[in-house]
């Protein structure tokens, strides 16, 4: 009988040590000591460099995003999972914050929309949503940080809001142009202050280049759609408005020395070229279709004109960036 209620006590003892064990792993984990406190935006940036998120965890967002290169690429198009060609030049993920359309085409109204469709497309990360929310679930450092950060285990909303979070941090401000405009004289060149005259007058590129980001936010057809060599269709394959045929999202020009090559396509390769084209397009592509009216005639810009408005270019590069830029 003794033996008897020995045995059924330890039964208990091991009941209840297993029951304590298993409440402290399911219930909300604190920060375990060493760790550095996680916020939305550095869980955001954790993500956003680790290949987790790709089907055979082979990329991660940083692999076209390099943040060397103004969070941009340097190839014409990026190769994602399993070398899979992208279908459009990856563009910078800095000075986001303000945007209203993400992608060339403006598919996405939000960075929140904008940070899992990579994620998901089959020629990118190739990792369905619901997937890769399980996948962080499963992972015993992530799981305990969505609910470290949000009290909650992860869910497309907030992985995405993660994401968005760390991409609205990667804004710029210390550029020569910045300090220029904030009283230094000094801190842009003699060509650059002349290219910033011709940037805002005679090549008339403040008109969709405006703003702190140098964007006016809108989709304009420059000529880079002929329906026979560029047969990208841009925004109107979101909006089927033929009208929209071959127009793409002005980009910002922040850093954008930094961000050959150039346009949806990649087809150029330095900024010299991007010029040389704005001021004579019919050399580049003849017959664009529907091309905007401000490029149906030449510019007209000397040479020392295409050289100025360069080296102001140049001078929306951070300081961040410099010593690249001069290498």
């Amino acid at each position: 009988m003794s033996a008897l209620v020995t045995w059924h006590k330890r039964t208990l003892l091991l009941g209840s040590a297993v029951f304590f064990l298993l409440s402290f792993v399911t219930r909300p984990a604190e920060n375990q000591p060493g760790d550095e406190p996680l916020t939305k935006s550095s869980l955001g940036e954790k993500l956003f460099f680790d290949p987790i998120l790709s089907s055979n965890r082979t990329i991660s967002c940083a692999s076209c995003h390099k943040p060397e290169f103004a969070f941009a690429d340097t190839t014409v198009l990026s190769l994602g999972v399993n070398g899979q060609v992208t279908d459009r030049n990856t563009p910078s993920a800095m000075n986001l914050a303000g945007r209203i359309h993400l992608f060339w085409d403006g598919r996405a109204s939000s960075l929140e929309m904008q940070a899992l469709q990579p994620i998901a497309a089959p020629n990118e990360m190739n990792l369905p949503i619901a997937e890769a929310v399980s996948r962080l679930n499963a992972d015993p450092y992530y799981a305990r940080a969505f609910r470290n950060v949000f009290r909650t285990n992860a869910s497309e909303k907030n992985l995405a809001e993660a994401l968005a979070t760390y991409e609205r941090t990667l804004e710029t401000s210390n550029t020569p142009y910045d300090r220029f405009i904030n009283g230094d004289d000094t801190a842009l060149s003699p060509a650059a202050q002349r290219g910033r005259i011709v940037f805002i007058g005679r090549a008339n590129c403040a008109n969709c280049h405006a703003g702190e980001d140098f964007t006016a936010d809108r989709f304009k057809n420059i000529g880079l759609y002929d329906g026979k060599k560029l047969t990208d269709p841009g925004r109107f394959a979101v909006t089927r408005d033929s009208s929209q045929l071959g127009h793409f999202k002005v980009p910002g020009l922040r850093n954008v020395a930094l961000t050959a090559p150039y346009m949806h396509n990649g087809m150029f390769k330095t900024l010299r070229q991007v010029l040389d084209y704005y001021n004579k397009p019919d050399e580049f592509v003849k017959n664009g279709h529907n091309r905007d009216l401000s490029l149906s005639t030449p510019l007209n810009l000397s040479e020392n004109d295409l050289s100025d408005l360069e080296a102001f270019l140049h001078a929306l590069t951070d300081e961040r960036f410099v010593k690249r830029i001069k290498k």
